[in-house]
Order: structure tokens, then C-alpha cells, then sequence
């Protein structure tokens, strides 16, 4: 059973920078798309980034320059870069593996970013 555990969360100015980790456990295949969403309050949970086992990315526009996912395979893990952060970017924010070879998502517990003053 795949695990994801969550960390980098915190409490950052306007500017400021954080890099969020998400370590898997378990039953990882080579090829799983992986993705970051983030959920504010009062909003929808909405994508961030994602990035297919095929190697395409995609960001929402709002964070497009600024933010960067990646991965490394051999540590079973899965990051986003944030920089230049800025307020509007606070929220809860979740990983995401979608295993290709059965199809199934997992999720992290979600880790709360707050970009303030």
C-alpha cells in the first residue's frame, strides 16, 4: 500500500521561498504521474503543478515562473520548488501519485503554506 508523507510547510514572507517534499512508501512502479494541489479557504481545491511519467509538466498560471516540480525516483519523492511566493499562494497544499500501472491515486495529509507579513 502506497504512503505519502508530507513536509516543508510553514510560515514564509511575501518573496520568500519553501520547498515542499513528499515521501512515498510502499508499492512504487517506475512510471507515476505525480501533481500538487493546494486548497484555500472558502475555494476549491485547484492544480498547481503536474508531471507525467511521460516527463510533460503543467503549471496553473498563477504560479507559472515560480514554481518548479520535480522528482527523484530513487528516494521515492516528489518536491515543489516555491519562490517568490506571495500571499495569495497560501492554502493547504497536497501531493499527489497516480501509479500508471494500476491506475490509483494516493494522496499526502497536506501541509499548510502561509505566505505573510
Amino acid at each position: 500500500q502506497v504512503q505519502l508523507v508530507e513536509s516543508g510547510g510553514g510560515l514564509v514572507q511575501p518573496g520568500g521561498s519553501l520547498r515542499l517534499s513528499c515521501a512515498a512508501s510502499g508499492s512504487i512502479f517506475r512510471f507515476y504521474d505525480m501533481g500538487w494541489y493546494r486548497q484555500a479557504p472558502g475555494k476549491q481545491r485547484e492544480l498547481v503543478a503536474d508531471s507525467t511519467s511521460g516527463g510533460s509538466t503543467n503549471y496553473a498560471d498563477s504560479v507559472k515562473g515560480r514554481f518548479t516540480i520535480s522528482r527523484d525516483n530513487a528516494k521515492n519523492t516528489v518536491y515543489l520548488q516555491m519562490n517568490s511566493l506571495k500571499p495569495e499562494d497560501t492554502a493547504v497544499y497536497y501531493c499527489n501519485i497516480r501509479l500508471a500501472a494500476t491506475k490509483r491515486d494516493y494522496w499526502g495529509q497536506g501541509t499548510q503554506v502561509t505566505v505573510s507579513s
